[in-house]
């Protein structure tokens, strides 16, 4: 029913595009590009596969997307994040030659400067350049671009934002009658409207809690040198995650579910990824930041921080 309801309902891309252009405000302004995006062909494959994993396995709409939640992250997510891994700790073994090559190039420059006589500024610019392009050729060298280890975000923030806007077209009756009908009485619990928010806030605060958990987490890690900027990413996650618990207690609860059920199994991956056994089979380096007893670490360091105790 839900295919036929889609299939029924759904546009061709292109004049889904031209119904958003055409629409009030017109795809400038904001109402018209959330349209817009809500009608894209990405949108249209989320709901397709979203349709397609309940037919299979004939689950109810509530457990379909929080099944879908975990494939998605297990088949996509997880490998970025094992090659993201990588990346990381051949950049952090990377650290120690990197400093030992610029000891030598400060003192490089400081004689080549006295030599010929170049001013403070003129001593830092040759520093800084050839500091940059020795930096860079150990990064070809060991294939460790700083930029690679963003593809996972490039990737995981388009994905849920399309399976987003999947559930919040098959919430609002986007897709037909039919589909709306079949998520009004498809949830579970005290969550059984999937179409309304959840009034309990149940979902919402436990979304926030989980997130602010992931972040700790993050932060619970033995790295002794961390940067004023990397405090201030830690920081803007912990916001995040509070700001998104009256957000996700306004959108439906299929919505809500969902992203509940991608951060868990988001923080079951960042558990599973400190797994010493586990980072040996997906051929992470061993730097020296790295924990024999990750779990107890973690539970060590959470502890610590938030224990009452003088």
């Amino acid at each position: 029913m839900w295919r036929l309801a889609r299939a029924g309902a759904r546009a061709p891309p292109a004049l889904a595009v031209a119904a958003a252009a055409a629409a009030p405000g017109g795809p400038g302004g904001p109402e018209g590009w959330y349209e817009w995006a809500a009608r894209s062909a990405p949108v249209h494959w989320a709901e397709g596969g979203l349709a397609a994993l309940q037919e299979a396995t004939g689950l109810p709409c509530w457990a379909a997307i929080a099944c879908g939640a975990a494939v998605l992250r297990s088949a996509v997510t997880l490998p970025l994040a094992a090659h993201q891994g990588r990346l990381l700790a051949k950049l952090e073994n990377l650290q120690p030659e990197i400093k030992e090559l610029t000891k030598r190039l400060r003192y490089e420059v400081s004689v080549r400067g006295k030599q010929l006589g170049w001013s403070e500024k003129v001593a830092r610019f040759h520093f800084t350049k050839n500091m940059r392009r020795i930096v860079t050729e150990l990064y070809v060298r060991d294939n460790c671009h700083p930029f690679k280890a963003t593809l996972l975000l490039w990737v995981q923030i388009p994905m849920w934002v399309c399976v987003s806007l999947a559930l919040r077209n098959c919430s609002v009756g986007a897709l037909g009658s039919a589909v709306q009908e079949q998520f009004s009485s498809g949830g579970a619990l005290w969550f059984t409207d999937l179409t309304a928010p959840d009034s309990t806030w149940i979902l919402p605060v436990s979304l926030g809690l989980v997130n602010l958990l992931v972040v700790e987490i993050f932060a619970s890690q033995k790295n002794p040198q961390v940067s004023r900027f990397q405090k201030l990413v830690t920081n803007f996650f912990r916001v995040v995650s509070v700001v998104m618990i009256p957000i996700a207690a306004t959108v439906p609860s299929s919505m809500a579910l969902y992203w509940l059920s991608s951060s868990l199994v988001g923080l079951s991956h960042n558990l599973l990824l400190r797994s010493p056994t586990f980072r040996r089979l997906c051929c992470i380096p061993r730097t020296k930041s790295d924990s024999d007893t990750p779990y107890r670490d973690i539970m060590a360091a959470l502890a610590a921080k938030y224990s009452f105790k003088k």
